[in-house]
């Protein structure tokens, strides 16, 4: 019996889970999971999650008193919540688990370091050590030095919102884990510029993380790179052989019953042999070059906006539900 297209890219690249929904994750076992504001506001609003929810806000409203507003309580509950679920996913994914920095802290380098220190201290306590953690921050200059550092202190990093080559160049300089390169909100953004419609390898996400995919291969590079923002499977097809995959639960169930031959499309072997060009970064150079990338501008501070508001959204849901336990808590 023929190998479903699920089955052969698991022999070639490493099947990370896009979702912060539990059971899909114990439906296709993948070998890490990562999340986002987006998707851990979705998840936290389904009626089977409602316990962590309960139990996190429970926990926050102990931890600062009774006399604290909703607001603080809520703020306090979203930061336990991402970790709350990353302890459930790590129960099923034998590997990591991606937990995001808080979005509106893109631009402050402190701040970012500040918060991550305390999301391994949240996991620590929970007995998960930090080998098992991706911190994720945003790859903006400020967010790319936390990330420096914080690998230095032995703590992992996931740099997503990346779109262009400047940030994949100096993500690697700065020694960090792991890049999630936005393989379809790349495509988003050429379809809406060019009014174009794009398929396999003229897909501009599919080029761009092939480009930054070859230019760390063939120039060594530790990190890693996590395709990510799939809007189907003729682009996870062309980057058959990146080192990681993140994919969402729809896409792993049509890779799951589609069966068909799938060719390596990425290959280090074959990017040690190019002729690529270094690209010195600083600065000023990552400046000049995100200015020159409308597409790469325009989608990092939406992407930041977008997960900013997500939190927003996220921290009013759980404000109304500490309300509700504390009306029924006082009857």
């Amino acid at each position: 019996m023929s190998k479903s297209l699920l089955e052969q890219l698991r022999e070639m690249t490493v099947v990370v889970a896009d979702t912060g929904d539990l059971e899909a994750m114990e439906k296709f076992r993948p070998q890490d999971s990562t999340t986002n504001p987006s998707l851990i506001a979705a998840a936290a609003q389904m009626p089977h999650y409602q316990p962590i929810v309960d139990g996190v806000l429970k926990d926050a409203r102990k931890e600062l008193g009774d006399s604290a507003d909703e607001k603080k309580v809520a703020n306090l509950a979203f930061r336990r919540l991402a970790v709350a679920f990353g302890k459930k996913i790590l129960e099923i994914v034998p590997g990591r688990v991606s937990t995001e920095v808080d979005a509106r802290l893109s631009y402050d380098t402190e701040g970012s370091m500040k918060q991550a220190h305390e999301i391994i201290e949240q996991y620590a306590s929970q007995g998960i050590g930090r080998e098992r953690v991706l911190i994720k921050l945003a790859s903006t200059w400020e967010g790319i030095r936390a990330a420096e550092q914080l690998e230095k202190e032995g703590i992992h990093c996931n740099m997503t919102l990346l779109f262009g080559i400047h940030q994949a160049v100096a993500a690697a300089e700065a020694r960090v884990t792991l890049i999630s390169p936005f393989v379809g909100r790349i495509l988003d953004w050429y379809k809406k510029d060019t009014g174009k419609d794009y398929h396999g390898a003229d897909d501009p996400g599919v080029k761009s993380v092939t480009t930054i995919y070859n230019y760390y291969k063939h120039f060594d590079y530790k990190t890693v790179i996590m395709g990510a923002s799939f809007r189907n499977i003729g682009e996870i097809r062309e980057l058959a052989g990146c080192d990681l995959l993140t994919i969402s639960p729809q896409l792993l169930g049509e890779l799951d019953s589609t069966q068909e031959d799938l060719p390596r499309k990425l290959d280090p072997n074959a990017a040690k042999s190019m002729n690529i060009e270094k690209i010195p970064m600083d600065h000023a150079t990552f400046d000049k070059m995100h200015a020159e990338d409308r597409m790469a501008h325009d989608k990092l501070k939406e992407g930041i906006e977008g997960f900013s508001a997500a939190l927003e959204k996220l921290e009013a849901f759980l404000a109304q539900r500490l309300t509700e336990l504390e009306a029924v808590a006082a009857k």
